[in-house]
């Protein structure tokens, strides 16, 4: 989840809203990768989430980030909620889910490299506490009652808005773990194509990363439960966007369907002002019951923006949102999945061709099939593994075009479509196997 943004002045034309959107655009040679993991932290003697704070304990850890590796904290009220450097950025999940969002780098070694240094500060601190950290889809025992509650107050709101709306809200915020690229586009068309080339292929990232087979103890039937929880979340803020294949797409008709996603808050101060269910377009007017008579700044346009959740979203760059969390492997080859198909022209163009013939119905049905049966799932006559397989060619065309020898990266992938498995088809071959249907075992065998 995102941390304050700062996106600008006062919103005098409705204009302003996509060129906030447009201005991220950028020529190819200045397009990076930002790549964002989140894991679970545990105690190893309880298997008991990491709390906030104690001996054991997130504000342990950021205390020692601070004091040995230069991170710079981020304050909310009296508490440290986040750190920063270098242009990367440590915050919290709603249930103590700890996230790197990593600088915006030049390539998938980078990005390697980065995750690399993360890991080893967070294991010289962590370890001699007690503490590991699991990276895994969902939370597979831990109930909501178990979780941690972070002191911010955006979370705080979406809590209870999360129970208003949808079923399986509050199990997204405190209890399921992701990862993601943000990757940039160089024009309205470019940020278009992608766009539509992301949606439609996010059912084959979320069959491939698919590490999310148990929940509270059982086995869920899903091989991605955090993707079944996107599901029945809130309809007015998720999905597939079917009207980013419609003609006229582009950043005006994606401000549009923003605007028409109801509000949290209004940050103000170092608060958050409760706007549960109002308008972005009453603010535009001045009329948020919220805030009566003030209008909004870009910088709470920016908020609005993170406030959405679509299996892709736009923002002055695009985030790959569908994929579980998994190892090492898996975190570095999910921007290396994406890099290959978005910056490299020829490779952009073939996975266009790929799916776009695809109605709204194949894809969500994908979407929906991904999530239960990850590679062994189809809908409308299209099988997962081949779109996969094919989808995975032509990222490793694309990075092989970079020639920076990136396309190493997608060997574990490979793997998955050779076999017909993927993590979670790991899991429960354990689970009803080795371990003999318990789950004690997942906390090490996930933990990086």
């Amino acid at each position: 989840m995102s941390i304050p943004q700062s996106g600008g002045g006062p919103i005098e034309s409705f204009d302003q809203l996509a060129g906030y959107l447009e201005s991220g655009c950028k020529p190819a040679p200045e397009w990076r990768l930002g790549t964002e993991h989140e894991k679970f932290g545990w105690l190893t003697d309880s298997r008991a989430p990491l709390p906030f704070s104690g001996e054991r304990s997130i504000s342990a850890i950021f205390a020692a980030l601070i004091a040995r590796h230069g991170w710079e904290p981020l304050h909310e009220g009296d508490h440290i909620v986040g750190l920063s450097r270098g242009g990367a950025n440590i915050s919290l999940e709603p249930g103590g889910q700890f996230e790197l969002s990593g600088a915006p780098l030049a390539d998938v070694h980078q990005t390697a490299a980065e995750l690399d240094t993360h890991l080893e500060e967070l294991r010289g601190i962590a370890g001699p506490m007690g503490v590991r950290f699991m990276a895994i889809g969902a939370a597979p025992e831990w109930r909501h009652e178990d979780m941690p509650a972070m002191p911010k107050g955006r979370y705080r709101l979406m809590t209870e808005y999360m129970g208003r709306v949808g079923t399986h809200g509050t199990q997204m915020m405190y209890r399921t773990s992701t990862v993601q690229v943000n990757l940039d586009f160089a024009s309205e068309a470019d940020m278009v194509k992608k766009l539509r080339v992301a949606l439609a292929l996010q059912p084959v990232a979320t069959a491939l990363f698919a590490s999310s087979p148990f929940f509270d103890g059982k086995d869920t039937g899903h091989r991605s439960w955090r993707s079944r929880i996107w599901r029945s979340l809130d309809d007015a803020r998720t999905g597939m966007l079917p009207f980013v294949f419609e003609d006229g797409m582009g950043f005006a008709r994606y401000v549009d369907w923003v605007l028409d996603v109801p509000m949290y808050f209004v940050y103000r101060d170092g608060n958050y002002v409760d706007a549960r269910g109002q308008s972005f377009r009453a603010f535009l007017r001045g009329e948020l019951p919220a805030l009566p008579g003030e209008k909004p700044t870009l910088s709470d346009w920016a908020d609005h923006l993170t406030t959405v959740f679509p299996e892709a979203r736009v923002k002055k760059y695009m985030e790959m949102r569908g994929a579980d969390a998994g190892d090492r492997a898996h975190m570095i080859a999910l921007p290396a999945f994406w890099a290959g198909l978005m910056y490299h022209g020829p490779s952009l163009d073939a996975a266009w061709d790929l799916v776009r013939n695809l109605d709204a119905e194949t894809r969500e049905g994908l979407r929906v099939s991904a999530s239960v049966s990850a590679l062994r799932g189809e809908a409308g006559g299209v099988r997962l593994r081949d779109l996969a397989r094919d989808a995975l060619a032509m990222s490793r065309a694309g990075l092989v075009a970079r020639g920076l020898g990136e396309e190493s990266y997608l060997d574990v992938l490979d793997a998955h479509v050779t076999a017909g498995e993927v993590q979670a088809d790991r899991w429960l071959s354990l689970w009803r196997g080795e371990w003999g249907g318990r789950l004690a075992p997942i906390y090490g065998a996930a933990s990086l």
